[in-house]
Protein backbone atom coordinates (compact mmCIF):
# COMPACT_ATOMS: atom_id res chain seq x y z
CA UNK A 1 0.00 0.00 0.00
CA UNK A 2 1.04 3.58 -0.51
CA UNK A 3 -0.78 4.81 2.74
CA UNK A 4 1.66 3.77 5.47
CA UNK A 5 -0.36 4.67 8.57
CA UNK A 6 -3.53 2.94 9.65
CA UNK A 7 -6.20 4.57 12.78
CA UNK A 8 -8.18 2.55 14.73
CA UNK A 9 -11.29 4.11 16.49
CA UNK A 10 -10.72 2.42 20.06
CA UNK A 11 -12.52 5.54 22.37
CA UNK A 12 -16.18 4.09 22.33
CA UNK A 13 -18.05 3.32 25.60
CA UNK A 14 -19.78 0.01 23.51
CA UNK A 15 -23.18 0.84 25.06
CA UNK A 16 -24.72 -1.88 23.14
CA UNK A 17 -23.12 -4.82 24.55
CA UNK A 18 -23.36 -3.71 28.45
CA UNK A 19 -23.23 -5.29 31.19
CA UNK A 20 -20.34 -7.03 29.31
CA UNK A 21 -18.55 -3.68 28.18
CA UNK A 22 -18.38 -2.54 31.42
CA UNK A 23 -15.65 -4.23 32.69
CA UNK A 24 -13.92 -4.75 29.25
CA UNK A 25 -13.67 -2.38 25.88
CA UNK A 26 -15.39 -3.34 22.92
CA UNK A 27 -12.67 -4.01 20.69
CA UNK A 28 -11.18 -6.14 24.02
CA UNK A 29 -13.75 -8.22 23.68
CA UNK A 30 -13.35 -12.08 21.88
CA UNK A 31 -14.60 -13.91 18.69
CA UNK A 32 -13.06 -17.57 19.33
CA UNK A 33 -10.27 -16.28 21.55
CA UNK A 34 -9.04 -13.80 19.82
CA UNK A 35 -10.38 -9.72 20.39
CA UNK A 36 -11.65 -7.66 18.03
CA UNK A 37 -8.49 -5.44 18.04
CA UNK A 38 -6.45 -7.96 17.62
CA UNK A 39 -8.39 -9.05 14.04
CA UNK A 40 -8.26 -5.37 13.10
CA UNK A 41 -4.36 -5.40 13.77
CA UNK A 42 -3.96 -8.66 11.64
CA UNK A 43 -5.36 -6.93 8.85
CA UNK A 44 -4.02 -3.80 9.17
CA UNK A 45 -0.06 -6.33 8.45
CA UNK A 46 -1.35 -8.34 6.09
CA UNK A 47 -1.72 -4.93 3.94
CA UNK A 48 1.70 -4.45 4.48
CA UNK A 49 0.95 -0.76 6.51
CA UNK A 50 3.64 -0.12 9.03
CA UNK A 51 2.40 2.15 11.50
CA UNK A 52 -0.76 2.04 13.65
CA UNK A 53 -2.23 4.55 15.64
CA UNK A 54 -4.94 3.90 18.33
CA UNK A 55 -7.56 6.00 19.88
CA UNK A 56 -8.18 5.12 23.30
CA UNK A 57 -10.95 6.74 26.16
CA UNK A 58 -13.19 4.70 27.90
CA UNK A 59 -11.57 2.32 30.19
CA UNK A 60 -7.91 3.07 28.20
CA UNK A 61 -5.98 1.66 30.58
CA UNK A 62 -6.82 -2.11 29.21
CA UNK A 63 -4.93 -1.16 26.07
CA UNK A 64 -1.53 -0.56 27.01
CA UNK A 65 -1.71 -4.04 28.85
CA UNK A 66 -2.97 -5.59 25.94
CA UNK A 67 -0.74 -4.21 23.34
CA UNK A 68 2.44 -5.00 25.87
CA UNK A 69 1.21 -8.92 26.30
CA UNK A 70 0.73 -9.53 22.74
CA UNK A 71 4.28 -7.84 21.64
CA UNK A 72 2.75 -7.40 17.96
CA UNK A 73 5.55 -6.71 15.47
CA UNK A 74 4.23 -3.32 14.15
CA UNK A 75 4.49 0.26 15.22
CA UNK A 76 1.37 0.87 17.65
CA UNK A 77 1.06 4.17 19.53
CA UNK A 78 -1.87 5.20 21.77
CA UNK A 79 -3.19 8.35 21.79
CA UNK A 80 -6.06 8.97 24.51
CA UNK A 81 -8.69 11.64 23.46
CA UNK A 82 -7.90 13.43 26.64
CA UNK A 83 -10.43 14.64 29.11
CA UNK A 84 -13.47 14.23 27.46
CA UNK A 85 -14.25 11.45 24.75
CA UNK A 86 -14.00 13.22 21.18
CA UNK A 87 -16.34 10.77 18.99
CA UNK A 88 -15.51 9.68 15.66
CA UNK A 89 -14.37 13.23 13.93
CA UNK A 90 -12.29 15.06 16.67
CA UNK A 91 -10.96 11.25 17.67
CA UNK A 92 -9.42 11.04 14.03
CA UNK A 93 -8.34 14.83 13.94
CA UNK A 94 -6.95 14.12 17.13
CA UNK A 95 -4.44 11.25 15.28
CA UNK A 96 -3.88 12.54 12.51
CA UNK A 97 -2.65 16.14 14.30
CA UNK A 98 0.57 13.24 15.45
CA UNK A 99 1.11 12.10 11.89
CA UNK A 100 3.23 14.19 8.85
CA UNK A 101 1.22 11.65 6.64
CA UNK A 102 -1.55 13.16 4.08
CA UNK A 103 -3.51 10.17 3.70
CA UNK A 104 -5.12 7.54 6.16
CA UNK A 105 -6.84 4.48 6.52
CA UNK A 106 -9.35 4.36 9.08
CA UNK A 107 -10.69 1.01 11.03
CA UNK A 108 -13.31 0.56 13.75
CA UNK A 109 -12.68 -2.42 15.36
CA UNK A 110 -16.54 -3.14 15.57
CA UNK A 111 -16.12 -5.44 12.22
CA UNK A 112 -14.94 -8.77 12.31
CA UNK A 113 -11.95 -8.22 9.86
CA UNK A 114 -10.25 -10.84 8.22
CA UNK A 115 -7.58 -11.59 5.30
CA UNK A 116 -9.99 -12.17 2.83
CA UNK A 117 -10.55 -7.95 2.76
CA UNK A 118 -6.76 -7.52 1.63
CA UNK A 119 -7.75 -7.35 -1.96
CA UNK A 120 -10.51 -5.40 -1.92
CA UNK A 121 -8.95 -2.41 0.40
CA UNK A 122 -6.15 -2.14 -1.94
CA UNK A 123 -8.59 -1.60 -4.74
CA UNK A 124 -10.33 1.09 -2.72
CA UNK A 125 -6.30 2.50 -2.03
CA UNK A 126 -6.16 2.01 -6.35
CA UNK A 127 -9.49 4.15 -6.71
CA UNK A 128 -8.65 6.72 -4.10
CA UNK A 129 -4.96 7.58 -6.05
CA UNK A 130 -6.10 7.12 -9.27
CA UNK A 131 -9.18 9.32 -9.30
CA UNK A 132 -7.26 11.81 -6.88
CA UNK A 133 -9.66 11.70 -3.99
CA UNK A 134 -9.87 12.95 -0.70
CA UNK A 135 -11.88 9.89 0.88
CA UNK A 136 -13.37 6.35 0.17
CA UNK A 137 -15.49 4.70 2.24
CA UNK A 138 -16.02 0.90 2.00
CA UNK A 139 -19.15 0.15 1.92
CA UNK A 140 -21.25 -3.24 1.73
CA UNK A 141 -25.12 -4.25 0.19
CA UNK A 142 -27.36 -4.69 3.48
CA UNK A 143 -28.24 -8.18 1.65
CA UNK A 144 -24.57 -9.28 2.65
CA UNK A 145 -24.75 -8.53 6.26
CA UNK A 146 -25.11 -11.17 8.96
CA UNK A 147 -26.91 -8.82 11.30
CA UNK A 148 -30.12 -8.63 9.39
CA UNK A 149 -31.35 -5.78 11.40
CA UNK A 150 -29.09 -3.12 9.96
CA UNK A 151 -30.38 -0.56 8.31
CA UNK A 152 -28.42 1.05 4.99
CA UNK A 153 -26.78 4.46 5.32
CA UNK A 154 -25.89 5.37 2.34
CA UNK A 155 -26.70 4.87 -1.50
CA UNK A 156 -24.17 3.68 -3.99
CA UNK A 157 -24.04 4.75 -7.90
CA UNK A 158 -20.40 4.56 -9.77
CA UNK A 159 -18.47 5.00 -7.23
CA UNK A 160 -20.46 8.13 -5.41
CA UNK A 161 -22.30 8.07 -2.19
CA UNK A 162 -25.72 9.79 -1.64
CA UNK A 163 -28.15 10.00 0.51
CA UNK A 164 -31.38 9.59 -1.95
CA UNK A 165 -33.64 6.89 -2.94
CA UNK A 166 -33.01 3.95 -0.92
CA UNK A 167 -30.25 3.24 1.54
CA UNK A 168 -29.12 -0.08 0.11
CA UNK A 169 -25.09 0.03 1.55
CA UNK A 170 -24.02 -0.11 4.74
CA UNK A 171 -20.62 1.26 5.75
CA UNK A 172 -18.32 -1.25 6.89
CA UNK A 173 -16.47 0.90 9.57
CA UNK A 174 -13.14 1.02 7.25
CA UNK A 175 -12.29 4.21 5.41
CA UNK A 176 -9.47 6.85 3.68
CA UNK A 177 -9.15 10.09 4.26
CA UNK A 178 -6.94 12.89 3.62
CA UNK A 179 -5.46 15.49 6.25
CA UNK A 180 -6.97 17.93 3.65
CA UNK A 181 -10.80 16.98 4.81
CA UNK A 182 -9.94 18.52 8.32
CA UNK A 183 -8.38 21.83 7.65
CA UNK A 184 -11.22 24.03 9.15
CA UNK A 185 -11.70 21.66 11.87
CA UNK A 186 -10.62 21.57 15.40
CA UNK A 187 -10.18 19.08 17.75
CA UNK A 188 -13.48 19.00 19.59
CA UNK A 189 -16.08 16.29 19.92
CA UNK A 190 -17.65 15.91 16.48
CA UNK A 191 -18.75 13.15 14.52
CA UNK A 192 -16.98 11.85 11.14
CA UNK A 193 -20.84 12.10 9.56
CA UNK A 194 -20.91 16.28 9.55
CA UNK A 195 -17.84 15.77 7.10
CA UNK A 196 -19.69 12.68 5.41
CA UNK A 197 -22.65 14.61 4.88
CA UNK A 198 -20.95 17.84 3.44
CA UNK A 199 -19.12 15.72 1.18
CA UNK A 200 -22.31 14.59 -0.19
CA UNK A 201 -23.63 18.00 0.07
CA UNK A 202 -21.08 18.81 -2.85
CA UNK A 203 -21.44 15.26 -4.27
CA UNK A 204 -18.08 14.58 -3.48
CA UNK A 205 -18.17 11.26 -0.93
CA UNK A 206 -17.17 8.33 -2.69
CA UNK A 207 -17.36 4.51 -2.15
CA UNK A 208 -16.21 1.17 -2.93
CA UNK A 209 -18.05 -2.12 -2.54
CA UNK A 210 -17.34 -4.76 -0.59
CA UNK A 211 -18.29 -7.95 -1.60
CA UNK A 212 -17.52 -10.12 1.74
CA UNK A 213 -20.38 -11.23 4.46
CA UNK A 214 -20.66 -8.59 6.06
CA UNK A 215 -20.15 -9.21 10.06
CA UNK A 216 -19.86 -6.45 12.80
CA UNK A 217 -20.26 -6.38 16.52
CA UNK A 218 -23.79 -4.22 17.04
CA UNK A 219 -25.06 -5.49 20.04
CA UNK A 220 -25.48 -8.22 22.90
CA UNK A 221 -28.08 -10.84 20.90
CA UNK A 222 -25.54 -10.55 17.51
CA UNK A 223 -22.19 -10.62 19.39
CA UNK A 224 -23.67 -14.34 21.05
CA UNK A 225 -24.99 -15.39 17.80
CA UNK A 226 -21.60 -14.51 16.36
CA UNK A 227 -19.66 -16.90 19.08
CA UNK A 228 -21.78 -19.79 18.35
CA UNK A 229 -20.88 -19.61 14.45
Amino acid sequence: MKINTALILCAGYGKRLNPITLDTPKPLLELHNVTMLEKCIQLIKNLGIKKILINTFYLKDHFPKFLKDKKFDIDIQIIEDGKEILDTGGGILNLIKQSNEDDFIVFNPDTVWTKEYVREINKMEEFYFNENLKNSLLLVNKNLSFDKNLEGDFNLVNNRITKELEKNYIYTGCQILSKKLFLSETIEKFSISKIWNELIDTRDLYGYESKQNFYHLTNLEIFKKLKDL
